[in-house]
């Protein structure tokens, strides 16, 4: 089992203490130990070398007064007990500071299906103070055409040339690729595409092909 970059997957209550014996470096971080007793969810992440194909790979992305490192655990698939897709930006961008709002309004304005990954969605998950001066605001799109996707790129600039936050974020296609919206609004006829199996270079007639 295998789930899409940014996705939210909260495990059995019942089953925490398998995965906390399987990884015991896990037992000695306060904040894990609280993140198990209040149900946070954890995020798929990419599998790495020693992952094995029966166990899903998933991370625990620590505040950064806690070193702002992502943790990587792997779990059984039956001890899954749901997932969902990073929050909308509309619900967790009440948890973003004041001098956010502004830019937040443009963005939901703009499409209002706009989610967020990153310092946000953490705050807003768990109210753990992810968000410091130096958060970017991470924004994730789905968008189903090229030609969606440059209207979006192109309102994405001029909503970036006043925005009181740094905007980082993907424009993802039906197939799954995910492209930094920088990148699209460029000229670049290649781009960095992200996907569930690695990172690769295409040429942008490709993206949505």
């Amino acid at each position: 089992m295998r789930f899409d970059r940014h996705r939210l997957v909260y495990l059995d209550p019942a089953r925490w203490g398998e995965i906390l014996a399987a990884h015991p470096v896990l037992q000695v971080i306060p904040v894990v130990i609280d993140w198990v007793a209040k149900g946070y969810p954890l995020i798929a992440r990419r599998p790495i070398c020693y992952d094995t194909a029966r166990l899903v790979p998933l991370g625990l992305p620590l505040p950064p007064s806690l070193g702002k490192q992502r943790l990587a655990v792997a779990v059984p698939a039956d001890g899954i007990l749901s997932n969902a897709a990073a929050p909308l930006l509309a619900d967790a961008g009440r948890t973003a500071p004041v001098a956010w709002q502004a830019t937040i309004a443009a963005l939901v304005a703009l499409d209002p299906e706009t989610r967020c990954f990153g310092s946000l969605a953490w705050a807003h998950l768990t109210g753990l103070p992810y968000l410091s001066k130096a958060s970017d605001l991470d924004l994730v799109w789905q968008v189903s055409t090229a030609d969606a996707a440059a209207r979006l790129a192109a309102a994405l600039v001029r909503i970036d040339a006043e925005a009181s936050v740094r905007l980082d974020g993907e424009i993802v296609t039906p197939t799954g690729l995910a492209v930094q919206w920088r990148e699209l609004a460029s000229a670049a006829p290649e781009m960095l595409v992200k996907a569930a199996d690695g990172n690769r270079m295409i040429a942008r007639t490709e993206l949505f092909a």
